[in-house]
Parts: C-alpha cells; sequence; structure tokens
C-alpha cells in the first residue's frame, strides 16, 4: 500500500510553501487510495517554538488535512536514532569529528551549496584538536557516487565526496542530525513515497547513501517546485512568510494552482468539497517540472 508523510519542523508557524508540499503529498496518498502520516521533524530541539506544533496540527486540520495513523515526533525517538548510529560505528563506517564549526565553514562550497568535509578527522583526530571535548559523528562516503530518478525532477546525481564529504550524523552538542532521523523515520514507518519541497532535492543522495549503508527500503522521491518570495527567496520561516491565513479555500486553490493542476468546473464550496474533489483530480503529469516558482502576489 502507498504510504506518504508530511514532516514539518515546529520552528513557526505554517505558510503558502508549506501548504504547497502538504499539499502536494497529501493528494497524491488520497489519489492513490493509500496512507498519509504526520510527523513532527523536532530533532532540532533548540530551534522548536513553544506551541508551534499545536499551531500546526490545527492550522492542517482546519485546512481538511487528514492524517492516518498517530503523529510520530522525532525529539521522542533518541534511542532509535542512536542504535542506527551504533551500528554504523560498529561497521567502521561512522567516526568521531572534532572540526569546529568554523574549521568547516572555511571549507569551498560544493555544487549543493554545502561546505566540503575535507575528512580532516576521517583517520583520527589531529592532535592539535584532540583538546576539544566535544565531539560529532560524521558517516564516511568513500567514493559513493548516488544516481536516482526524481518522478518530476528527472535523472540526479552527485558524487558525495567532491559535492559535500563526510557528513555530520549526530552534532557535536549531541543531537542528531536531520539526515539519519529521516532515513530511520521513513523505514520504521514504511514510507513508500516521498512528495516533498524541492529545497530537499540536493540532501536526498545522502539519505540514500544512508538508506543503502543502513540496509533500509529505497523510497520513490518526487520533489515539487518550492516557492519564491518577490525578492526571489524561499518562503521559510526564516525569510518571515506569512502564516496561513484563517480561512483555507483561497489558499488551498491558490496552492492547487501554483501546482498546475485541473480546475474544477466549479469553484469547491467547502473544504470537503475541495478534498473530494482533489483526490479525483490529482494528476502528477500535469506538475511544473521545475524546482522553484515564484508565489502568487498576496499569500
Amino acid at each position: 500500500m502507498y504510504r506518504g508523510r508530511f514532516a514539518p519542523s515546529p520552528t513557526g508557524p505554517l505558510h503558502f510553501g508549506s501548504l504547497v508540499a502538504a499539499l502536494a503529498s497529501h493528494a497524491e496518498a488520497r489519489a492513490r487510495r493509500g496512507r498519509w502520516l504526520l510527523r513532527i521533524e523536532d530533532v532540532d530541539l533548540p530551534r522548536a517554538q513553544p506551541d508551534a506544533e499545536r499551531d500546526i496540527v490545527a492550522t492542517l486540520t482546519r485546512y481538511g488535512f487528514a492524517w492516518d495513523e498517530p503523529i510520530l515526533r522525532q525529539s521522542e525517538r533518541s534511542a532509535r536514532y542512536a542504535q542506527a548510529l551504533a551500528r554504523l560505528i560498529e561497521r567502521g563506517l561512522a567516526y568521531p569529528c572534532a572540526c569546529s564549526r568554523r574549521d568547516v565553514q572555511a571549507a569551498p562550497v560544493g555544487a549543493g551549496g554545502d561546505h566540503i568535509y575535507a575528512g580532516t578527522c576521517r583517520d583520527g583526530i589531529p592532535q592539535s584538536r584532540a583538546a576539544r571535548s566535544e565531539r560529532a559523528w560524521r558517516i564516511r562516503v568513500g567514493n559513493a557516487s548516488i544516481a536516482f530518478d526524481d518522478r518530476l525532477q528527472g535523472a540526479q546525481a552527485q558524487d558525495l565526496a567532491r559535492d559535500v564529504g563526510d557528513f555530520v550524523i549526530k552534532r557535536a552538542d549531541g543531537l542528531f542530525a536531520y539526515q539519519l532521523a529521516v532515513v530511520v523515520d521513513d523505514a520504521e514507518q514504511s514510507i513508500t513515497d516521498i512528495v516533498r519541497g524541492a529545497d530537499l532535492l540536493a540532501s536526498t543522495p545522502r539519505q540514500i547513501h544512508l538508506q543503502r549503508l543502513l540496509d533500509l527500503p529505497l523510497p520513490s522521491y518526487l520533489h515539487v517546485p518550492v516557492a519564491l518570495d518577490g525578492a526571489g527567496e524561499k518562503l521559510s520561516k526564516q525569510t518571515r512568510a506569512r502564516a496561513l491565513p484563517d480561512d483555507p479555500l483561497p489558499a488551498l486553490a491558490a496552492a492547487w494552482t501554483f501546482l498546475d493542476q485541473p480546475m474544477p468546473m466549479s469553484a469547491p464550496r467547502s473544504v470537503a468539497e475541495f478534498w473530494d474533489f482533489a483526490a479525483r483530480a490529482w494528476t502528477p503529469r500535469h506538475l511544473p517540472p521545475v524546482p522553484m516558482l515564484p508565489a502568487p502576489a498576496g499569500v
């Protein structure tokens, strides 16, 4: 059975960009008569805002989203991530790193926008950094070149050593990194299809690398365009994107149009009517095959 998910971070209210990703994943699941899950990705506890999860859940409910299983929260799953890390360490695939953020930020930037780790601690922590008490854990990428076909964006390929380097799977502050948490969660929730924003396209090869090392199933990927504001930046909490309005129907219609989906003969008169239409009309082949698009005015 098809199993999809929407996984917001509780760092602020949902905005139009969030709605586009949620709508695409929910409509795809309903069109394929599958299950749709809600996961709260609060693994980065310092960035989580009080009451943000409650606001997210209330907004999704008001907008007619319905999840088919209890909500999963990453903040409650550290033991599962620790087990995955232990497996990687036992197999010699992960190693401790004493490099500081400043050390890493001095490295060149790869094609995906990340600083390329030089492998400073790969063969042991250098004496010059041994006095640092905090340790991150990094995964060895070796000569891995990851290729996959995105259902919308087409063929993708990334040379991990050239574009990223050995990447962090547990941070020096003791928190598990998103890349490890997300693959463990997707596997344990039996997610078959991931529909999300194209801002995560560049990190997908890292997740596939971890899935292979941990012998986890590889889901299908579909990355929809992200919405840009008037300055050409991605709508996000960091760029102060507006919270979704209280009235759901105009925003749902705007997100549906943004994704180039077939329009109904007459405008839905209720949220329930919108979702009934969306489940029948959703057509992935109509999605714009681009990673980003300007958001409608006023969202």
